[in-house]
């Protein structure tokens, strides 16, 4: 197995590439998905409001299963890189 210490030092291992969301960011689009929702749904008959809304649980599904993989992925990763620091303690204090 390769060493997650030297991937991450050597740049093979790159976890803010994976996602590293800003609140205040999140926040901001949240409030103007919001405010496109309403605008929409005022312009909508009933059935077509209920389609939008079933879509929108769609899309909060699909993105509640994407973060169980990120978060899968980064306990992961953790655990893999705590291995290695274990290995590398080893090694200094066996020497």
């Amino acid at each position: 197995m390769k060493s997650i210490l030297r991937g991450l030092y050597n740049g093979d291992i790159i976890p803010w590439e994976r996602r590293n969301p800003d609140s205040g960011k999140q926040r901001e689009i949240l409030r103007k998905l919001e405010d496109e929702e309403r605008y929409f749904m005022a312009k909508m008959s009933l059935d077509d409001c209920q389609r939008f809304q079933e879509l929108s649980h769609l899309h909060m599904e699909l993105s509640t299963a994407e973060e169980d993989n990120l978060f899968s992925y980064a306990f992961s990763l953790d655990m893999l890189l705590a291995m290695d620091v274990m290995k590398e303690a080893e090694v200094i204090y066996n020497g």
